[in-house]
């Protein structure tokens, strides 16, 4: 009887400790982009939200090339060390 109870509890036990370590999980990418998302929504509702929301999850990070071509866009008119340090700023980002 004493063995049944003590097996009956560890039971309980390893079936509590696997639920709390569940909950413990870090979140995942997409939770975490849709969490960022919702954040810089804002207040915008019906249509202009699922729009933006769309275009939020959807976005992918910017390839090396895409991030040459704005910088070197937005340095027009820098020149030597200037524009050397503007670009390393830039592509850093």
């Amino acid at each position: 009887m004493k063995q049944l109870l003590s097996l009956a509890a560890l039971g309980m036990a390893l079936a509590l400790g696997s639920a709390h370590a569940a909950e413990e999980k870090a979140p995942t990418k997409q939770q975490t982009k849709m969490a960022t998302c919702n954040k810089e929504a804002g207040d915008m509702k019906g249509d202009e939200r699922k729009a933006f929301m769309k275009t939020c999850l959807s976005n992918k990070p910017a390839s090396q090339q895409d991030k040459m071509k704005a910088c070197n866009a937005e340095a027009a008119g820098k020149k030597g060390d200037e524009r050397k340090a503007f670009m390393s700023e830039c592509l850093k980002k």
